[in-house]
């Protein structure tokens, strides 16, 4: 049975203010922390959210006995007040996003997200949308080196876009293995230390679904749908998503965003949240032993006040 990440935390943290309130799963993957989060408050409505139509469909499997308390929706994230206002919710008593791509994704080879099997360059988290391998074969040398650089931090980034150029002039890359292969001619691993391809992977991926795209905008719909005292708890699993959860929990707290120098404060910052998470929550060494993938969880919360 997949296990969430940061589960004891999520249900210290997340206690809707009303019992009989609505929480929203923005991302509800395969349904671990709904579960629990429904079974540890009995009177609790859920609206499960998310992208991928195989994830909800396991989702809606493992919450079957929970079926009346429990609405699905498909959608991205950041569509979050559409889809509140589709269903008729006008107040929320608590929010939880769990960024990223999830263990199913990751486990499934045949979604292309992972350089350890060999399949199809896909990397969607929906059926819509361009994928990694489009991505691949049409965009130039320059903005495969900024993907590369922005959104996977890789300090090769440059020889590795040039590389791909170079590969796809000769043969497609529509595979994970022959893009890693492509990725390994030019960045060589050391013992213990990350696969080559990983930064090139995870930037490609996010730059498919789009994923840093809309995320401070959804954090602010969803404060502004949260009633009072409910808060919200977002899990991020790179430094980029984090950094954005954290300079906009900064701003919704009320921290000043003007440029240094200003006589008069003219940004209008107004304290909306408290934030809850000083420095951001990860997982305990009994956790990461049992479940690896969670070592590089980050969890922040904030209240609405």
């Amino acid at each position: 049975m997949h296990e969430p990440v940061l589960l004891k935390e999520i249900l210290e943290v997340l206690r809707p203010p009303r019992e009989d309130g609505t929480l929203v799963d923005a991302t509800v993957g395969l349904g671990g922390h709904s579960e629990a989060l429904l079974r540890e408050h009995p009177r609790l409505r859920l609206l499960a959210i998310d992208r991928d139509p195989a994830a909800l469909e396991q989702s809606r499997e493992r919450l079957r006995p929970f079926a009346d308390r429990v609405t699905f929706a498909r959608g991205r994230h950041e569509e979050l007040i559409d889809i509140l206002k589709q269903h008729g919710i006008t107040e929320i008593s608590g929010l939880l996003a769990d960024l990223g791509v999830s263990s199913m994704q990751l486990d499934d080879a045949q979604r292309g997200f992972s350089f350890r099997h060999d399949a199809p360059l896909d990397m969607r988290m929906g059926s819509e949308g361009v994928s990694a391998a489009d991505l691949v074969r049409t965009l130039e040398e320059s903005d495969l080196a900024r993907i590369l650089r922005d959104y996977g931090e890789e300090p090769m980034a440059k020889r590795i876009a040039r590389a791909i150029v170079e590969a796809r002039s000769e043969a497609p890359i529509d595979t994970t293995a022959r893009l890693a292969e492509v990725i390994r001619s030019v960045k060589r691993g050391r013992p213990h230390e990350i696969d080559p391809s990983t930064l090139t992977f995870q930037a490609l991926r996010i730059a498919t679904n789009e994923e840093l795209v809309g995320l401070e905008t959804f954090i602010d719909d969803a404060v502004s749908a949260l009633e009072r005292e409910a808060r919200i708890a977002v899990i991020s699993f790179h430094s980029l998503e984090d950094r954005i959860v954290k300079q906009a929990f900064r701003r919704l707290e009320g921290e000043c965003t003007c440029p240094p120098g200003m006589p008069v404060c003219g940004c209008g910052a107004v304290a909306i949240v408290h934030v809850m998470t000083g420095r951001p929550v990860t997982a305990s060494e009994e956790e990461i032993a049992r479940n690896p993938r969670s070592r590089s969880a980050k969890l922040r919360v904030a209240e609405k006040l």
